[in-house]
């Protein structure tokens, strides 16, 4: 059985060295259509990654402002923070046994984490030739799979999902078989 992973980040910046507020992640097959598991849900300590040098940016503050309301308080709420050494030792333990990894564009997300983990001395926890787009494959559709009324848009963890089953409707689409 393969055993996909997608990934995505909620963030206060949009370059390499933005603060991650949320990560979402999930497993999944993309070769069927069973509901994504394995879900992880982190929220990120602010304080400690701005002490570190990591980008607040106020335009991406003014967008978060614009969110749905229940995603933008579950994103900024203090309670449940974790620590950048139980992010990165939580991911690394998730990551185990993953064929490939899903992120929405190759330079958001992986961009985020590597330069993170890069900061913190550690190496990241997929190699070079397990990293896959998502946007670049779902933007081949004559219809963009991920499109559709959703109120959680911005939740990284409901964004998880729902792009990983978007790749599970693309190679559907396209007869990508194992």
């Amino acid at each position: 059985m393969a055993t996909h992973g997608m990934i995505d980040l909620e963030t206060l910046d949009t370059t390499p060295n933005a603060t991650i507020l949320t990560l979402g992640a999930v497993k999944f097959n993309p070769y069927n259509s069973q509901t994504p598991h394995t879900d992880l849900y982190l929220k990120v300590d602010v304080d400690v990654q701005t002490k570190m040098g990591r980008i607040v940016n106020d335009s991406t503050i003014e967008w978060w402002g614009q969110q749905n309301k229940e995603v933008r308080e579950d994103a900024f709420a203090e309670q449940g923070r974790i620590s950048l050494e139980e992010l990165t030792k939580t991911l690394n333990k998730w990551c185990v046994g993953l064929d490939e990894l899903w992120c929405q564009g190759p330079l958001f997300d992986y961009a985020i984490l590597q330069n993170l983990y890069a900061q913190l001395e550690k190496p990241v926890p997929w190699a070079y030739w397990q990293i896959r787009d998502s946007r670049t494959v779902l933007n081949m559709l004559p219809k963009d799979m991920r499109k559709g009324p959703r109120t959680d848009v911005h939740n990284a963890l409901a964004d998880c999902k729902y792009q990983a089953r978007a790749i599970q409707k693309a190679y559907r689409y396209f007869g990508v078989q194992k």
